[in-house]
């Protein structure tokens, strides 16, 4: 039994990359590989982090694997990897919720275009994750299908709104899963986690066949892993784009740093992260410190003011685009009390941004990419660095307000003001795990951005940091 017990331990500390090459080199069969990740989902079940889950569809998905290897059949990129897909995605074989009552029997009929060229790469679909009611907010304290628990305390949340899919990959459940972000929601539950996560430059990853809060200005698609190199293979599956990563270093890498960005942080917070920029230091990098234009520190007021005024019509969207035959009043009719609550007062008449505050906020954007490519350029950095958030997890059950140095401070300010920047800006976000608080030992954090289109430099880069960084004390890795 310890023989196994080993054996399985082993196949689920598996990266995602390394365990793609282990049943492609037949060293593993993609059935075992199943197996030992199903069973550490039974293990792990207290977490929530699945709504759908179904073992034997999905030992039967890598069964198949393994007869197509066997028979000589040309193998994907993702060959018998069972992969997670965050509810708000649709999926041929699972059904898709997004997390709320009225939806719990939807069925898509086809799977999301993403999904689809992951299916088409050899992955399995492992089942659908956990995730806040209709992705809207940070915590995924699900009142439909339950809260999802942080790995690292039973008592935490894990972020949101894609909190099942990194629970799942923090706990070793699976080494990749799918998550989608508008406001934070990839970025959020990898600081909290201790994982990798990666927001892409809007529109590098397809958006169709998922649920989104936004007209095709915010949401995007992205994925969740436990190190760099596996959302490298993520980029390069969806994409096409199979360049290896470049083999860099942090010597002279400038990377930018703002005071904006530093306040108001939970001691731990900024501890783990002035540590971090440290380490980097040391490793050669040159830490920049300079303001950041005006308009770049209202990315947040400008990024919530269009999700918040586009919400209730993307809900309104996602029903006809499916074909599902409920009105938004019917649907939001079943939400639970706290989402319902929340996005009356702040998304719907007459709480919600008026329009001309719309049209404001939609003509500021359009700045702020070439404000960030203006202070990329004057500075000559190639990343920034930021906290991902400005507070550790919050417990299951606290909702709107965090307690930061004796302060309460509203969830929007704790967890979007830094992650709004490269959803504003379009441009890709980078989450990498820096360390832990002190006394309760979470996750935390750094995310570093670039200008878009660069998602492989900031690969690149981020695997140099990420080997500088090596958060040793988490949990989890």
């Amino acid at each position: 039994m310890k023989n196994v017990d080993e054996r399985s331990t082993a196949l689920m500390s598996l990266s995602a990359t390394d365990a793609v090459a282990a049943m492609k080199r037949g060293d593993v069969s993609a059935e075992a590989y199943a197996a030992a990740l199903l069973a550490r989902a039974s293990q792990q079940a207290a977490l929530n982090a699945f709504v759908t889950l179904a073992p034997a569809q999905v030992m039967q998905a890598a069964r198949d694997a393994d007869l197509k290897r066997a028979s000589g059949q040309a193998l994907g990129v993702l060959h018998g990897l069972p992969v997670p897909v965050k509810d708000s995605v649709n999926t041929r074989a699972f059904r898709t919720t997004n997390g709320t009552r009225a939806l719990r029997d939807f069925q898509p009929q086809a799977d999301a275009e993403l999904v689809r060229r992951l299916v088409d790469e050899g992955a399995i679909v492992m089942g659908k994750t956990n995730l806040t009611e209709l992705s809207f907010g940070w915590t995924s304290n699900n009142e439909t299908f339950g809260a999802v628990r942080n790995p690292y305390d039973l008592r935490r949340v894990p972020g949101g709104s894609s909190g099942g899919s990194a629970a799942a990959v923090a706990a070793r459940i699976a080494p990749l899963a799918v998550a989608a972000d508008t406001l934070g929601s990839i970025r959020v539950p990898a600081s909290f986690c201790g994982l990798a996560g990666l927001r892409p430059t809007f529109g590098r990853y397809p958006n169709e066949g998922a649920f989104a809060l936004t007209d095709q200005k915010l949401d995007q698609i992205g994925a969740l892993a436990r190190c760099v190199d596996d959302l490298a293979l993520f980029d390069s599956t969806v994409t096409g784009d199979h360049t290896p990563l470049d083999t860099t270093t942090l010597a002279g890498a400038r990377i930018g740093v703002c005071p904006f960005y530093e306040s108001g942080l939970d001691p731990d917070v900024a501890r783990v992260y002035h540590e971090a920029l440290a380490r980097l230091s040391d490793a050669g990098a040159v830490i920049v410190r300079a303001d950041v234009p005006p308009l770049m520190t209202r990315a947040f007021e400008i990024a919530a003011t269009i999700m918040l005024y586009e919400a209730a019509s993307g809900f309104e969207r996602l029903l006809a685009g499916n074909d599902i035959p409920l009105t938004f009043d019917e649907m939001f009719a079943q939400v639970g009390e706290g989402i319902g609550t929340l996005v009356r007062q702040v998304a719907l008449p007459p709480n919600r941004p008026t329009h001309d505050t719309y049209v404001e906020m939609l003509k500021q954007r359009k700045g702020i990419e070439s404000s960030i490519r203006g202070h990329f350029e004057q500075h000559g950095i190639v990343t920034m660095a930021f906290p991902a958030t400005a507070a550790l997890p919050p417990f299951i059950g606290q909702e709107g307000e965090v307690e930061i140095n004796g302060e309460m401070i509203s969830f929007f300010d704790a967890f979007g003001r830094n992650t709004a920047l490269s959803a504003a800006g379009g441009i890709p976000g980078l989450v990498l795990p820096a360390g832990s608080s002190s006394a309760e030992r979470l996750p935390v954090g750094i995310e570093f951005v670039a200008l878009p289109g660069h998602d492989r430099a900031l690969l690149s880069l981020g695997r140099e940091i990420e080997n500088v960084l090596k958060p040793a004390t988490l949990l989890f890795r």
